[in-house]
């Protein structure tokens, strides 16, 4: 619609073309839009065009003004007559249009077009348009879309609202009496402007004061008798700005019923129509009444605005609108109200009952009592909010309520004495800080010091009435008569706060909050002897008043310097007995900290209650005579004063700055740096040796072995004489328990000096772990188990411990001997411990195996005796065999098995032997480190290692049972799967070194190739993988081992007497058919891991079948499943195409015959895959696998021939892999990858080649 001209045909011709302009708009190409000033006008004030017409023109004019700033207003200012015209014409139109759309188009083409001019006056002229239509019309009927535009104007102009309160006054005054119009969509409209108009800055207070009552009155009237929601919700907008003047308030409140009739009656005079269409009931037209109406309505958005206007109205001034809400019963419906779920609502109904309990009258008319119950079953869904305002606005209802309600007269007012500390407290922060002693001097004379002074004189006797309350409170808690709560009853006084308790902990949070800040920021700049002797009285009286509290409290003021700040004023203020008073109140205060910090159920040290007695008493002498500065105290620390009796003289003092320095380092407050305070201890316990004095107090020696441990690391090593008193010292405490504290510092401290961690490093170790087991809840200890190195290491106790382990070897020592001798739950925290670092590590240094595998073997025995006799602790074995997995797969490459390897080989073997075949949890590691050490032994070890394990008949017949599992419910699949290539390692190397066998183990060859057959699909991957490897390693021996006693395959009955049969015995003709059509199935898969075994299985089956029954091997490649399974696996991908397994599938089918391999399009293919990859890119097996399909193209014979071409492409690259250097594949053999609990050899699943040992095709 906007693309069309705005121009009226018929009268354009007669038109001034300066008048007209096209304006481009949109895409440059798309020409202009025509628009002509005139033809606007004319249309707009004729009645002869339709208003869809008009609609067309005002949408091309909103248009331009849109996407044309400026044109049209450098148009129409040519002429300021046209433009006022132009105006006065969209004017009109709200007037003369019916059509609601094309009246929202003029108006807001009327609002776009001011903005446009930004002019002033021609606002102005609207304004003044406006107020003369209002002035000439009888009725201000049809005046609806007139003020919809004004409260758009006002609402698009800012400055708009001042300049109607200041210089359109007359026209305020019409609105006014456009008010008694009935129409509500009016009156919607006018108060809307209102609100705008009350809601500018300063506009309120300009008003003349006739006309700001007489539009309250009128609010007021409109309001009782509102029925749409839009003029309700407009009044009360306009209600909130009026309620913001204490004036206005008082004029809503105390306007009576006549008043308002006798101003409604003038009104109506000058309004015929609205005299004869309004019928008023001003019987009940008072505003809590008003506003108790619209807490009837089912909105909840007017309830809320309600409540608001109620507590607008109530914060004025409580004492003179109470009365008026609750004579109306305004509270019976406020409590109503709380049974809603609205955050909003609950606060604002909090908020006005909070304050309508200012009133006696609230209480004398029993609304607490009718409201209570709805109260608190508020409060119970309050709690529930996440709003904490809410939860706090209510309680404090609540709480004014209990307090208020008619109770006879208390023994002791705790609520007055609450408000009245409060009271007191709080006007604290209102003092001026004194001036420093700097800038005491002022150009006014004494006026600052003197105002000082006054301040100074006030926080005094503030803090003098805080400790009397303080005093007065201790007392009355030591009555019983005096704590019980006399205004409720026995049963019910656990259901409300004692008031004793409540005055407790606002004393408590005043000292907090109040006191605290205050008055260390006054005694920074001026201290006050009398100020700071109150000052720590009150915050000893805490300790006291409040003891469930105090653990926190005492913590907080620890970590904010509260041991520097006590003892710096005592010395600076009490030196030479000055004020003996503060003296002692410092005394006090340090030693109830000091006291309470002890006392603390801390899990981290185990502190007696005597010891905390003794530390009193230390305290107690020494702390009254301590009045030197902290930096002073290295001069005390150091002093050798010789033998003495004196309990209070100068080796008592120094214990007393022990207990002080530990304490407030421990919380964080460094008096003293480090390496001061630690040369201070070391000279001090020398001095206490070298004396000949006393063993040191078991408290203070803890104090001193805390802060050697803290401070070490930012101080030298010690040499042997120091160290030598520092473990006299320890070692004379009878119990090193009580020395002991739960830190990482502590643990490096002791394990730094070997001297130290041989007499110290296995107790502080049972220590450690014994806090980490009694953290632990009982039934957590089994899962932890199977937790994996990363979440051990998450425990902080752990992570210190592997970090001291990176550091000293004597701990590992310490922890394997504990495995040795401690009790159960300490063995397996130390397993785990040494679980936990050797699985973090990549590798193992041969220094550490060579230290761990001695006590390895000694646990060994000791679990082996102790199976024997029955007494052993089952629950240590599997974490023992698991450690010793870990460390041999720790990546250590040594070359040679010394005579422990075999030692530990010996005894993990006859242990193995002796567990039940149901003990998944100590068989499963046992077999995996057989299995590993057998995979990772060098080549001329393992014939002895092989031979001892075969000898073992416990070990065999545990196989056999292990085996046998396989035909039971649900074995555990990681067992078998890991006695499987644990057998077939037995069996291979047990060929190749022509070892001795005592015992064999019965294998059903048919059984184990129908498993394959038949449940391939529901058996995992590993346990076909292992499978497959013990079948590869059972065929590569030609069915015959002294390890295994092989039983005929399936269909085979008695010794078959077919040729073909006989030769395949005990495998079969049909066995060996069906392992062929599995292992196809299998490599149809394209699993990773099945690919390589089962590619090797079938290398292995060519073989047997080549040795035993040439045509039978030639038979089964040339089969039609052959060609489907190389299509499937050429046409899988290029990474299933050069896959080592895919090439050495293709280089067996070669290599025995096979037809279905052709050199156009296969072997095509993979040559032009390799080329596209690049030599360089393929990794060692596959270059392994390529290399020996090359060299079988060499002596293979194609139908039909292959190209020259071809023969080219192939030849090429067998050179360039001729060239490539030789890569050493010494670690694949070795190569360990752990799955779950299990050990796998890469070795026995990666694809056999002529490059590796024992892979002949």
């Amino acid at each position: 619609m906007t693309s069309v001209d705005v121009i009226y045909e018929k009268i354009h011709f007669r038109h001034d073309p300066k008048w007209s302009v096209r304006v481009r708009m949109g895409h440059p190409d798309q020409g202009g839009l025509m628009i002509c000033v005139a033809c606007v006008i004319e249309m707009m004030e004729s009645n002869n065009v339709a208003s869809v017409r008009k609609s067309v023109a005002l949408s091309g004019i909103s248009g331009i003004l849109k996407s044309c700033p400026g044109a049209l207003k450098e148009l129409l200012l040519q002429d300021h007559r046209v433009c006022l015209h132009f105006t006065a014409s969209l004017l009109g139109m709200l007037h003369t249009v019916e059509d609601p759309a094309t009246l929202e188009q003029a108006i807001q083409v009327l609002v776009q077009l001011l903005l446009e001019l930004q002019s002033e006056q021609y606002v102005c002229y609207i304004l003044d348009e406006i107020d003369t239509q209002l002035c000439d019309q009888s009725s201000v009927r049809g005046f609806l879309p007139t003020f919809t535009f004004l409260g758009k104007l006002v609402d698009a102009v800012p400055s708009l609202p001042q300049s109607l309160a200041s210089s359109h006054v007359p026209l305020l005054e019409r609105l006014c009496s456009t008010l008694l119009y009935p129409d509500e969509g009016l009156k919607a409209s006018v108060f809307y402007v209102w609100q705008r108009v009350w809601g500018a800055g300063g506009a309120a207070q300009s008003l003349p004061s006739p006309l700001r009552d007489r539009v309250c009155v009128l609010l007021m009237q409109t309001l009782s008798h509102a029925c749409s929601s839009q003029l309700t919700i407009n009044c009360l907008g306009f209600l909130k700005q009026l309620l913001k003047l204490g004036e206005v308030v008082s004029v809503l409140m105390n306007s009576p019923c006549e008043q308002i009739r006798s101003d409604l009656d003038q009104s109506l005079d000058q309004d015929q129509e609205a005299q004869s269409s309004t019928q008023l009931s001003l019987e009940r037209c008072s505003l809590p009444l008003i506003l108790k109406k619209l807490l009837l309505c089912g909105d909840e958005t007017l309830q809320v605005a309600s409540a608001q206007c109620m507590a607008a109205i109530l914060v004025h001034s409580p004492s003179q609108y109470c009365a008026s809400f609750i004579q109306a019963d305004v509270p019976e419906f406020l409590f109503e109200r709380l049974n809603c779920g609205s955050e909003v609502l609950l606060w604002s109904v909090y908020s006005c009952l909070l304050l309508l309990t200012e009133d006696p009258l609230f209480f004398s008319q029993c609304h607490s009592v009718y409201g209570i119950e709805s109260l608190v079953r508020s409060l119970k869904e309050a709690l529930r909010l996440t709003n904490v305002e809410v939860q706090r606005q209510g309680l404090l209802l609540l709480t004014e309520i209990l307090d208020r309600v008619n109770h006879q007269s208390s023994p002791v007012q705790y609520k007055q004495l609450e408000k009245l500390v409060e009271d007191i407290i709080a006007r604290c922060t209102e003092l001026p800080l004194p001036a420093s002693s700097r800038c005491r001097v002022s150009l006014r004379g004494d006026e600052p010091s003197s105002q000082a002074s006054r301040a100074g004189g006030f926080l005094l006797q503030a803090l003098v009435c805080f400790h009397a309350a303080c005093r007065l409170v201790e007392q009355c808690s030591s009555e019983p008569g005096l704590k019980e709560n006399v205004f409720t009853a026995p049963s019910k006084q656990v259901q409300g706060q004692d008031p004793l308790e409540s005055l407790c902990l606002c004393l408590l949070h005043c000292c907090d909050t109040v006191c605290i800040p205050t008055v260390t920021r006054h005694c920074e700049l001026a201290p006050n002897a009398q100020v700071l002797q109150h000052f720590f009285s009150i915050l000893s009286y805490q300790f006291s008043l409040l003891p469930s509290l105090m653990p926190l409290f005492a913590a907080k003021l620890a970590s904010s310097g509260f041991f520097r700040l006590a003892l710096e004023h005592k010395a600076v203020l009490c030196a030479g007995n000055r004020n003996p008073a503060l003296n002692a109140a410092c005394c006090g205060f340090l030693q109830r900290l000091s006291v309470s910090l002890l006392s603390q159920p801390d899990p981290a040290a185990s502190i007696l209650p005597q010891d905390c007695e003794e530390i009193e008493a230390v305290l107690r002498s020494s702390l009254p005579s301590l009045c030197c500065r902290v930096c002073e105290w290295p001069s005390l620390l150091c002093e050798s004063p010789g033998p003495q009796c004196d309990p209070a003289g100068p080796r008592t003092t120094q214990y007393c700055l022990l207990t002080l320095l530990h304490l407030a380092l421990q919380h964080g407050d460094r008096l003293l740096p480090d390496s001061t305070v630690f040369s201070c201890v070391v000279t001090l316990l020398c001095s206490v040796q070298e004396q000949g004095d006393s063993a040191l107090p078991p408290c203070v020696l803890r104090s001193a072995l805390y802060l050697l441990s803290v401070t070490q690391d930012k101080s030298p090593d010690l040499d042997w004489a120091p160290l030598n008193c520092i473990s006299k010292a320890l070692s004379s405490s009878p119990s090193f328990a009580s020395l002991y504290t739960h830190h990482p510092p502590l643990l490096h401290f002791l394990f730094r000096y070997p001297e130290l961690a041989e007499h110290f490093g296995p107790r502080v170790l049972e220590l450690w772990l014994s806090h980490r087991a009694q953290a632990t809840p009982q039934s957590d200890t089994n899962s932890k188990k199977t937790e994996g190195p990363s979440e051990q290491n998450q425990d902080p106790d752990n992570t210190a411990l592997l970090t001291l382990l990176e550091k000293s070897p004597t701990v590992i020592l310490n922890l394997l001997g504990m495995v040795c001798t401690s009790e159960a739950p300490l063995a397996e925290r130390a397993v785990e411990v040494l679980g936990s670092f050797l699985q973090g590590r990549r590798g193992c240094k041969a220094g550490l195996c060579t230290l761990l595998r001695p006590t390895l073997l000694q646990v060994l025995q000791r679990l082996g005796l102790e199976s024997s006799q029955g007494t052993g602790a089952v629950g240590s074995l599997p974490l023992v065999l698991r450690l010793l997995c870990l460390m041999q797969t720790s990546g250590s490459t040594e070359n040679e098995m010394d005579g422990i390897h075999f030692k530990l080989l010996y005894h993990v073997s006859n242990l193995a032997g002796k567990l039940q075949a149901s003990n998944t949890e100590c068989l499963l590691p046992a077999f995996s480190y057989l299995y590993c050490c057998l995979r990772l032994s060098p080549p001329h070890c393992t014939d002895r290692a092989v031979s001892m394990l075969l000898c073992n008949a416990g070990l065999m017949d545990q196989l056999q049972a292990t085996l046998d599992l396989s035909s039971s419910l649900s074995p555990p699949s990681a067992l078998l799967c890991c006695s499987r290539l644990l057998l077939s390692s037995l069996v291979t190397l047990q060929h190749t070194h022509s070892a001795q066998v005592h015992r064999s183990i019965r294998l059903n060859l048919g059984s184990t190739v129908q498993a394959l057959v038949f449940g391939k699909r529901k058996t995992g991957s590993l346990l076909l993988a292992s499978s497959l490897r013990l079948l590869q390693a059972v065929l590569d021996v030609d069915l015959e081992s002294p390890v295994l006693c092989v039983s005929v395959g399936p269909r085979a009955g008695q010794r078959p007497l077919g040729d073909t049969d006989s030769s395949l015995h005990p495998l079969g003709s049909y066995g060996a058919h069906c392992l062929i059509t599995t292992l196809y199935g299998l490599l149809l898969q394209k699993q990773e891991l099945l690919l390589s075994v089962s590619v090797n299985c079938l290398g292995s089956l060519l073989r047997f079948l080549q040795r035993r029954s040439p045509s039978t091997a030639q038979h089964v490649v040339c089969q039609p499943w052959s060609r489907f399974l190389l299509y499937s696996l050429l046409n899988s991908g290029e990474s299933c195409l050069l896959h080592p397994a895919t090439l050495t599938l293709l280089t067996l089918l070669l290599r025995y015959g096979s037809r279905v391999v052709v050199w156009e399009p296969d072997l095509c293919q993979v040559l032009e895959a390799v080329e596209k990859r690049g030599l360089n890119e393929l990794g060692e097996n596959t270059t392994q696998a390529l290399r020996q399909l090359l060299t079988q193209l060499q002596c293979s014979i194609f139908h039909p021939p292959p190209t020259e071409e071809s023969r080219l492409q192939a030849n090429t690259l067998m050179e360039s892999l001729n060239s490539l250097p030789p890569t050493a594949n010494d670690d694949l053999p070795t190569s360990i990858l752990r799955v779950g609990e299990m050990y796998l050899c890469l070795s026995d699943f990666t694809v056999k080649t002529d490059g590796h040992n024992g892979s002949q095709l």
